[in-house]
């Protein structure tokens, strides 16, 4: 029987300038162990953040803050705020939505471009597509992510621009990491949905037909987190390393010891 996934309750304020934040402990393992709260944290970017925002976040007692955003991520929204204390690590991801020009096309393309761009499921593809190619390509981020964790880097935070692909796959490794049932993963990364986490989409005027349905449309894919991009992940590990034991001990060169160092840091 799968154990009662908990909803984890507000660790905090609601943040005004931090979308998508939220704490990943609770969560449980196949053998039964829970995440341990207030260790592993997930959020959109902190470029935004108010001083109110600021205070709430220093509260947690951050060690690292693992930012995977890409320069062109950072051109567009502008560094994090500084956290009083804090160890900020950026490592870059591939952005599913990747390219200055594509995103040029997703905010000011008109629709028959964006049916171009978009349409007949080519949007979901590639998304599909990037989840398939940085758990494939970026096992040594992945790898350097949850070697810190194992040695010295909580409580952390992890965030991408909207803290739900980029940020998503790396809580994902790490929850796998720890033997989180993969319903429970699933579970964590669709909360990215609720309307208080969604990315807002913008578009470069706020005339009707910029936002019409068919435009929000085909752009949902992009903002949606969608159970089968998560499965994409969880079936690229398996056909590529043969599930997860070896994906972690050859894909992210995870020892036996220090994969109990983890596990002994953060589970319950």
């Amino acid at each position: 029987m799968t154990q009662q996934i908990a909803t984890n309750p507000p660790t905090g304020p609601e943040l005004s300038g931090v979308r998508n934040f939220r704490d990943v402990g609770g969560l449980p393992t196949t053998d039964g162990r829970r995440v341990r709260p207030g260790l592993i944290f997930r959020s959109g970017h902190l470029a935004h953040a108010t001083e109110n925002d600021v205070e709430f976040l220093t509260s947690l007692g951050l060690h690292t803050v693992f930012d995977f955003r890409n320069g062109a991520d950072h051109a567009l929204e502008g560094p994090d705020v500084d956290l009083p204390g804090v160890r900020n690590v950026n490592i870059p991801l591939t952005d599913p939505a990747d390219g200055r020009e594509f995103w040029k096309m997703v905010r000011d393309g008109d629709l028959g471009q964006l049916r171009g761009l978009l349409g007949e499921g080519r949007a979901a593809a590639r998304m599909q597509n990037s989840y398939r190619t940085i758990i494939r390509d970026r096992t040594a981020e992945h790898s350097r992510v949850v070697h810190a964790l194992a040695e010295d880097s909580v409580p952390a935070l992890m965030h991408c621009a909207a803290g739900k692909d980029r940020a998503g796959l790396s809580i994902a490794v790490t929850l796998l990491a720890l033997g989180v049932e993969r319903e429970a993963i699933v579970a964590d990364y669709l909360e990215s949905n609720a309307p208080h986490n969604r990315y807002r989409v913008r578009r470069g005027d706020d005339s009707p037909d910029a936002r019409s349905p068919e435009v929000m449309e085909l752009l949902a894919p992009l903002f949606d987190a969608r159970a089968e991009f998560l499965a994409t992940a969880f079936e690229t590990i398996d056909a590529t390393w043969g599930g997860v034991g070896p994906y972690l001990a050859e894909g992210l060169g995870l020892a036996p010891v220090t994969l109990g160092r983890l596990r002994d840091r953060l589970l319950d």
